[in-house]
């Protein structure tokens, strides 16, 4: 677990542990619950999920088999031994051999150094998964919070609603205004309450992929998120070398690499041992009641009359070359990852920050200034409320915005680490959408 952990202390500031006995559980269980007295932040959501996330948990214990099969491939074979009586007549022979397999002997370093490569790429491997578990609960963290807070305020724009629809209704009975203009309000207001209930949905969707990354269950599903999305960094990171360090740092590259040390060595064993597949030397001594006692060696080897080894050197040769392009193409995958990961990182930074200093504030300005007409008597009740269902649009756009930026943020960190799950359509498709059509969902 040492490269697992070292890559959680690393990259993460976080701590991993695994789960053997039900003392260990009984520690997990006490860390988490002390993580879940307060609401989550996306840095204990991250504990929480490397502590308690049985899948993880499992690939844990791949390390543990690896690290068997390692042991195994470093061990001297077990020696043989034969015995046999045979009898003619009166006569009793006694046959006893013991044999040792040079081969497996000769082959030895390099088996073992090639077992090696293999279980330095399962910790890597292991340890990247252990990292996308992290970027992807912290992803689910910020979509949960995103979708908490858009929950919360279209809740408010249903009970404005509703008061703009009762008051439309009294209008119109007391003979003050048209139907058309009524049901106008009331179209409004069904509208919010259908935004409202598509809100309250994806909450629930999004808090449940939360509970599910974090292993809870139970009474642990009642844990609290924050009102609000964390601000915006005053500034975005600058990055002019950012494919440098991913090449430096990225698991799969590093993996990729150890991959073709090890078919390297696979395919120096190959040739090693293709004249000696079976090479066994052994010591006999027979013995009989009627015959001085027979001492002597035996070596047996397997004669290359048919098979030369030829297409075994063959495969090596191929299986090297296949992992030769296999690492060039994850390097080149790194680094155009990396590169889009920064770029929508940016880009998401510009839009929500955009969001933040012009747009809503210029809403509310138009707000302000409406507000005051209203109180001087210039527009009525409905020219107010008209204006605010305006601003709908315009609300729930920064706070997805906002949450694309922390997703962002999540996909450029694991970026530089490992595989991220980049979305396909970047993070402005919703953002423009939504601004374009109306209430964003």
């Amino acid at each position: 677990m040492s490269a697992v952990q070292e890559a959680a202390k690393t990259h993460l500031g976080a701590t991993v542990k695994v789960a053997r006995s039900d003392d260990d559980f009984r520690l997990i269980d006490q860390r988490v619950a002390e993580l879940l007295v307060q609401p989550l932040s996306a840095d204990s959501a991250v504990q929480i999920a490397l502590l308690n996330n049985r899948g993880l948990q499992a690939s844990f214990h791949e390390l543990g088999i690896a690290e068997a099969e390692t042991v195994q491939a470093s061990r001297l074979p077990n020696p043989g031994f034969s015995i046999a009586r045979m009898k003619r007549g009166d006569e009793r022979e006694i046959e006893r051999g013991l044999s040792f397999d040079l081969g497996h002997l000769i082959a030895l370093p390099l088996t073992r150094r090639v077992q090696s490569h293999r279980f330095a790429a399962v910790q890597r491997s292991v340890a990247m998964e252990m990292l996308s578990l992290a970027a992807e609960s912290r992803k689910a963290f910020y979509a949960a919070v995103a979708a908490e807070q858009t929950a919360a305020y279209m809740r408010d724009v249903r009970t404005t609603a509703d008061a703009g629809a009762e008051l439309a209704r009294r209008m119109a009975r007391a003979g003050n205004w048209t139907k058309l203009q009524q049901a106008r309000e009331h179209g409004f207001f069904a509208e919010a309450v259908l935004n409202a209930a598509r809100a309250e949905a994806a909450r629930v969707s999004t808090r449940e992929r939360l509970t599910r990354l974090l292993g809870l269950w139970g009474t642990q599903t009642g844990f609290s998120l924050p009102e609000r999305l964390p601000d915006l960094p005053e500034q975005p990171q600058e990055r002019p070398d950012i494919e440098q360090a991913a090449m430096a740092s990225r698991l799969d590259v590093q993996g990729a690499r150890q991959t073709l040390e090890a078919t390297a060595g696979n395919l120096g064993l190959g040739r090693v041992t293709r004249f000696i597949n079976v090479l066994e030397l052994g010591y006999a001594r027979n013995s009989s009641n009627e015959a001085p006692r027979q001492t002597g060696y035996e070596i047996s080897v397997e004669i290359p009359l048919f098979d030369w080894g030829d297409a075994r050197v063959a495969k090596a040769e191929a299986v090297y070359m296949q992992s030769v392009q296999r690492a060039a193409q994850t390097a080149i995958e790194a680094r155009s990852e990396v590169r889009q990961a920064y770029q929508g990182y940016r880009a998401a930074y510009d839009i929500a920050r955009h969001y933040r200093d012009d747009i809503v504030p210029t809403a509310k300005r138009i707000s302000d200034e409406n507000l005051l007409r209203y109180n001087g008597m210039f527009i009525g009740v409905f020219e107010l409320l008209a204006d605010a269902r305006s601003q709908i649009a315009s609300v729930n756009a920064a706070i997805e915005a906002q949450r694309d930026f922390w997703l962002a943020q999540a996909d450029l960190d694991m970026a530089l680490v490992g595989k991220p799950s980049l979305a396909g359509g970047g993070p402005s498709a919703a953002v423009v959408s939504g601004a374009a059509g109306g209430p964003a969902h």
